[in-house]
């Protein structure tokens, strides 16, 4: 039975008194901002009368929204660690209306400022230096002149914003507090409830009964609900076209990658060449066949693990992996690797109503804390450096950038994660010379590429075709995107979408789909991290030096650039090349190992 949260060690949960000590000095901190955003109405129309004023009026801006940033992190980690406490849903709902209520108050302040000619910005930055540090914000700012909407027009949209973030927010609740999953037997015949966080251990299961049995519950649940899952999914699509539409984009797609100033041609380079890429991955399942001894896979059988070895880590065995492993970025990242274990950045176990999966979050003024499910797994072990991947580049962003530019865009965030993985499957090779070890990792990886790289592609084809149906007036009925999901499914894996009826229903347990293009960044970070682990792992100092510089740069430039310093070319699909060179070299090494039968 999963646990309740006050059962748990407190060794192992993370500390959210370092953000505010108490629920009281929250609520204290929650009353001044609001106040103070009363007050910043008051300054509209002000903003361009003189150097002074646009520069006073930013740091305020940027003052109160740090705040309210800090304020959201509490909330929402609160609300995660236990969604079934009121007082925290609570919270979360009043800092999502103060982000609404953020926006409303600073809505006058894109309007006004795309009304200042460069002439005069020239000379605001004469008469006034300290504008000049805020530099690449405004230059930002000048080139979304075409999408910003008048004050009026503005103040509307940002009140709207809770209703916008209504369907996401739904299927949130939906799918974390209020879905019941049945019971199923594991490994050793026990009734289990299933949930999301235990899923996958059920789906790795050696006994294909059990990854079956699972399957079947999990899916027939959502078969249930398709209906509401749809609703949810089809209104947050019209938000996206609608907002998109309205500030003047052609598609949600153009306006959601514009937030990062990259090209839509990088979404598409990415799609084509993993199509272009398929039959590696109907290989790859067909050796998965061969090695079962099933004559038809079947979607249950994906994860289904091709080692017999007990490759195995407990958490405090993952720590000390991840501390070697991660020490080869030098000592600097090392010591604050070592810090996110001691100063309990970290919520590591599973427990009633916890949000499932796992993620780095904070905010400029907090730790960067990673939320965890632990299970003691391999896969569990690449999740930990891979969200301490992120959660390093916060601290080194933070560190080394002011507040403007403390953050970094979502197009470079995977980038960071994914490295340590590759770090880390190079190290576990490096260091394993047997070959069940060294075939549970090269395992590892196909499985993983196959997870990142393939299956969020194809999640950004389920997309990207969901926004453009609704954008040319099909509905997004359940029986649409079942048809449109099934289909994709079948061209990604080869397994016919007639003998895997389960399969259609799985878009509806994906929370990706509420992030607005965010899913095909895994697949192009994933691809870049490749290159550059390469260059950690065999390259020189400079390399490092290189990367390290990466991570400290945060929004301090455009995110192409940002990582063409790095050394990687994301405009090219050459990246792409090289990452699927590396998948069938390590797919040709399992399959000499499957051939001389020496896996068994």
């Amino acid at each position: 039975m999963v646990k309740k949260r006050d059962e748990l060690s407190q060794d192992y949960q993370w500390d959210l008194t370092t953000i505010f000590e108490t629920d009281q000095l929250f609520e204290k901190e929650l009353s001044q901002v609001l106040a103070e955003l009363d007050e910043a109405k008051g300054l509209a129309g002000t903003l361009v009368d003189s150097a002074e004023n646009l520069l006073r009026i930013t740091e305020l801006e940027l003052a109160l929204m740090q705040r309210v940033e800090k304020l959201y992190v509490y909330a929402s980690m609160k609300h995660d660690q236990d969604t079934t406490v009121s007082i925290y849903q609570a919270y979360q709902a009043k800092v999502s209306a103060l982000y609404a209520k953020f926006s409303e108050s600073f809505a006058f302040y894109e309007p006004e400022f795309m009304s200042l000619s460069q002439e005069k910005f020239a000379q605001f930055n004469i008469d006034k230096p300290k504008l000049q540090a805020y530099g690449h914000f405004f230059q930002q700012l000048f080139e979304k002149k075409a999408h910003v909407l008048s004050n009026a027009e503005e103040i509307l949209l940002a009140g709207a914003s809770e209703i916008f973030g209504a369907g996401a927010e739904t299927f949130e609740i939906l799918d974390n507090s209020d879905i019941i999953f049945p019971k199923v037997k594991d490994d050793q015949g026990v009734a289990t409830t299933l949930t999301h966080g235990n899923y996958m251990t059920f789906m790795e299961s050696a006994n294909r009964e059990v990854r079956q049995s699972a399957y079947q519950a999990m899916y027939q649940v959502y078969q249930q609900y398709q209906h509401t899952y749809a609703k949810t999914l089809q209104t947050n699509v019209k938000v996206h076209n609608f907002t998109a539409k309205t500030r003047h984009y052609q598609s949600a797609r153009e306006a959601a990658l514009s937030n990062n100033h990259v090209p839509e041609s990088v979404y598409d380079t990415l799609v084509d060449t993993v199509n272009e890429h398929l039959p590696l991955l109907h290989r790859y399942i067909k050796l998965r066949a061969d090695i079962l001894g099933l004559d038809e896979v079947k979607m249950y059988d994906v994860y289904a693990p091709l080692s017999q070895l007990e490759y195995k880590f407990t958490y405090d065995e993952a720590v000390l992996k991840t501390q070697e492993t991660l020490a080869v970025f030098g000592p600097d990242y090392l010591e604050r690797v070592t810090r996110s274990f001691n100063e309990k950045w970290i919520d590591v176990h599973e427990n009633k109503g916890k949000r499932s999966g796992a993620y780095s979050g904070g905010s400029y003024d907090t730790n960067p804390f990673m939320l965890l499910n632990w299970q003691d797994t391999l896969d569990n072990l690449f999740t930990l450096v891979h969200e301490m991947g992120h959660s390093m580049h916060s601290s080194f962003t933070r560190d080394h950038q002011p507040y403007v530019y403390g953050d970094y865009s979502i197009f470079l965030a995977e980038i960071a994660s994914t490295t340590n993985e590759n770090i880390l499957t190079e190290t576990l090779l490096n260091e394993v010379s047997d070959v069940k070890t060294r075939f549970a990792i090269l395992n590892h990886f196909l499985d993983g590429f196959r997870g990142t790289v393939y299956r969020q592609t194809q999640f950004a084809e389920f997309e990207h075709a969901i926004h453009e149906a609704d954008a040319a007036g099909i509905v997004l009925t359940s029986e649409y995107l079942n048809q449109l999901y099934a289909d994709l499914n079948e061209k990604y894996y080869g397994l016919s979408a007639k003998h895997n009826p389960e399969i259609q229903y799985e878009w509806a347990r994906i929370p990706h789909f509420y992030y607005n293009y965010y899913v095909f960044q895994y697949a192009t970070g994933f691809a870049a991290a490749s290159a550059l682990a390469e260059k950690i792992v065999n390259g020189n100092e400079q390399d490092k030096a290189r990367y390290l510089e990466y991570l400290k740069a945060g929004s301090s430039d455009y995110p192409l650039d940002v990582i063409a310093k790095a050394g990687v070319d994301m405009t090219s699909k050459t990246y792409l090349a090289d990452a699927f060179k590396l998948f069938e070299k390590r797919l040709i090494e399992l399959e000499k190992i499957v051939e001389k039968g020496e896996q068994i």
